[in-house]
């Protein structure tokens, strides 16, 4: 019979008298303790033992507790953290729960509170080992693009489904440019990422670059790479972002920010597939893709003089846009659901439900920051959270004010409503579909898509 292995735990407080009596409560159970007084201390032990578990006080000599809980995450993700203080503060509670802690107590406590606590984290370690087991008997690869690609792009609308079908089209021709339009928030990025790991570029690198985030003096070095001593601070070579995609996709977010002095150069290396690093003469010749995305109106940034005509046809080989969430409300109950089950599995607060009021609420506001605000939203609110039912004062948002209230006489049929909107703006614009999208306010492709859907011919006879 296999001897089970007992789990490792860590106490990591200031007083080293706490750390002592707790460590004693361990001794002879299932556990095995180890104590530290300073942040130093902890991270040597982190090094030499493999702990599942850490009890982490707030306030450490020097540094702040939440630092070390996040540091903690991020090298050792499978770990549960435990925080605890004796000053504690909702603020701190909603800090410690978004970086990842497990449970939080407040000093003093009685050592059954830690127990418990203790007791709920070991049953998660055990469901997590056994789940580990049953991941490494399937495919790495499956489970490395499950991890890649950001499973929370779902939804049930057509509109959603063609994004998708879109994105497949594109990654079974690897070679062709990308275009992404969509507001903030609607998960342009993920969909570039599901276009990368769907392709035959799927083993070589993903990229992702802001292009609004990078100085612009250092544009063209992050780019294309530098020759050591090539400027000050140019310590030694550098390969650029098109140099390490090399096989792979090279993802400019936000690309209608990029400064018109470097676009011509982008223009030419995505044309070539040949770059010179800053400072060199040397040539480099490098197989990439490009997957671009906006929130702006691009072609109005190439009427304002802002953006390159010619480097939009080039990087708009393909072009997917993603609709905002208000144009597809019947995403909005599936993606709250998985947000729900997301954020209670992560918070250890299973068995919470949603009333009808709260997908009533959501249905009627327009959501400006899109599928991340309803995200943000919900783990907001499973965090504050008390009983096991979420209502409407959980979600803090006001209906849409903008829509104007009919009189009760008024049709209530959306669909004919919406098929006479979209004719009378096609005939006020003269049958031009831009600006009748514009009117609408809604992108052209939209509009296509809702005149396909509705079978709306254009048809001047009308006027």
């Amino acid at each position: 019979m296999a001897i089970q292995e007992k789990i490792k735990i860590l106490i990591l407080d200031d007083e080293k008298q706490f750390t002592e009596e707790l460590s004693g409560f361990f001794q002879g159970s299932d556990y095995e303790s180890f104590e530290a007084n300073t942040a130093e201390e902890g991270r040597k032990i982190l090094q030499d033992h493999e702990i599942d578990l850490l009890i982490l006080d707030v306030r450490l000599p020097g540094v702040n507790g939440l630092d070390i809980l996040k540091e903690v995450k991020i090298q050792y993700p499978a770990m549960e953290v435990i925080i605890i203080s004796a000053h504690g503060d909702m603020d701190t509670v909603i800090k410690a729960m978004r970086f990842g802690a497990f449970d939080y107590l407040r000093k003093p406590f009685r050592y059954i509170d830690i127990q418990i606590a203790i007791e709920r984290t070991q049953k998660y370690l055990q469901l997590h080992r056994k789940l580990k087991l049953i991941e490494e008997r399937n495919s790495l690869i499956s489970k490395t693009l499950e991890e890649k690609i950001d499973r929370q792009f779902i939804g049930l609308s057509p509109q959603i489904l063609e994004v998708f079908e879109q994105a497949m089209t594109a990654a079974n021709y690897p070679d062709a440019n990308v275009l992404i339009t969509g507001e903030s928030g609607t998960g342009k990025e993920n969909i570039a990422r599901i276009i990368h790991y769907s392709s035959l570029r799927k083993d070589s690198i993903f990229c992702a670059v802001n292009s609004s985030a990078i100085t612009e003096t250092l544009l063209e070095s992050e780019f294309f790479g530098h020759k050591k001593g090539s400027f000050t601070g140019a310590i030694a070579d550098k390969m650029g972002f098109f140099e390490v995609c090399n096989k792979g996709t090279l993802f400019l977010d936000e690309i209608a920010d990029m400064p018109l002095a470097l676009q011509a150069k982008i223009l030419r290396a995505t044309e070539e597939k040949v770059i010179t690093r800053v400072g060199d003469t040397h040539t480099i010749r490098t197989d990439f893709r490009v997957i671009s995305a906006t929130n702006h109106d691009i072609k109005k940034r190439v009427e304002k003089r802002k953006f390159r005509l010619d480097l939009l046809h080039r990087l708009n080989t393909l072009h997917i846009h993603i609709p905002a969430l208000r144009e597809r409300p019947e995403d909005i109950k599936p993606l709250l659901a998985h947000f729900v089950e997301l954020y209670s599995t992560r918070f250890n607060k299973p068995n919470i439900h949603v009333s009808k009021e709260v997908y009533d609420l959501l249905q009627q506001y327009d959501f400006p920051g899109n599928v991340r605000e309803l995200r943000n939203m919900t783990e907001r609110a499973i965090i504050l959270c008390k009983g096991s039912l979420l209502g409407t004062k959980d979600f803090p948002v006001k209906p849409n004010e903008n829509v104007p209230v009919k009189e009760q006489s008024a049709s209530i049929n959306i669909k004919g409503n919406e098929i006479d909107l979209i004719r009378k703006a096609l005939k006020s614009s003269g049958y031009n579909q831009q600006k009748a999208a514009d009117t609408l306010g809604i992108h052209r492709d939209a509009l296509s898509r809702k005149m396909k859907k509705y079978d709306i011919r254009i048809d001047k006879k009308e006027s």
